[in-house]
């Protein structure tokens, strides 16, 4: 089967009622853990990017105080499933600075992370390819939070 193009979802939502959308929702939500996390954001946490972006903060800390330290294989297993959480918290949000927000959390995280992220190359790599992607992403934002975040970013820095 071929899914249909946005547009066409578009076009044909029109002519439903808003009991049958509703049904539509509903019977989505029901078939993958992401549809009911994006309708959990959309209805419940997009009026309020804060108390969302303190949520999904709360959550890193949680993951981060779990991470098995007994190796780096570990860590860097436990470290990229953070990253991969944040990121697909990063879709349901249209705000490029809460992107950028929860990825200078994840890098404030990592760098004071213990064992030291230096002694492993690949999470040196991987923390400086968050840094990169953010630096990206700041040109985007309004003028001050740019200042901010290029300073947090000079800050984060490895030596």
């Amino acid at each position: 089967m071929k899914p249909a193009t946005v547009a066409q979802i578009k076009k044909e939502l029109t002519f439903r009622s808003p009991d049958e959308i509703t049904q539509l929702c509903l019977r989505l939500a029901r078939f993958k853990k992401e549809n009911k996390e994006l309708l959990t954001y959309l209805l419940f946490e997009a009026e309020s990017e804060e108390a969302f972006i303190q949520g999904v903060k709360d959550e890193v800390d949680e993951l981060f105080n779990t991470i098995n330290t007994n190796s780096f294989f570990y860590i860097k297993k436990s470290v990229r499933k953070i990253l991969r959480l944040i990121k697909k918290y990063n879709r349901y949000s249209p705000h490029k600075a809460t992107e950028v927000e929860l990825l200078l959390y994840f890098c404030h995280k990592l760098k004071a992370f213990k064992p030291s992220i230096r002694r492993n190359r690949t999470l040196q790599n991987l923390y400086e390819r968050q840094l990169d992607f953010i630096q990206k992403r700041i040109p985007v934002l309004h003028e001050d939070l740019q200042h901010d975040y290029s300073l947090e970013v000079e800050e984060l820095k490895l030596p």
